[in-house]
């Protein structure tokens, strides 16, 4: 597999994992220039950006460790460009769901919730 098509696998993983769990998706891959969201859901009056972040398992990094310094301050950019951009006011949370691909196909998913903050 390679990485821009196990990407979108666990995109896809990640978009029926939050269906499963009650989560209303209000934007997959939203763009606004050079900003970027994996997922943008709705549950329970809170909007959450979720990233998602697919690996192979066994590989050198679980998905967990590419949250780097960088991606998390170009995840809270992109954020305020769509709380700018739809004017949305309320409660927000910066979640991770990382997937994990085993080598007989099947992936195993996990939500970290408010894996990043996000400081007013």
């Amino acid at each position: 597999m390679i990485p821009a098509e196990s990407g979108s696998r666990g995109e896809r993983a990640a978009v029926e994992y939050l269906r499963r769990r009650g989560y209303e998706l209000v934007a997959v891959n939203w763009r606004d220039g050079c900003y970027e969201l994996d997922i943008v859901a709705r549950k329970c009056g809170v909007v959450h950006f979720v990233e998602v972040k697919t690996r192979l398992r066994g590989g050198l990094t679980a998905p967990e460790e590419a949250m780097t310094f960088r991606k998390r301050t170009a995840l809270r950019r992109a954020v305020e460009a769509y709380l700018s951009y739809t004017g949305w006011a309320g409660e927000i949370q910066m979640d991770l769901i990382a997937v994990e691909y085993l080598p007989e196909g099947e992936c195993r998913v996990r939500m970290i919730e408010n894996a990043v903050e996000y400081n007013w």
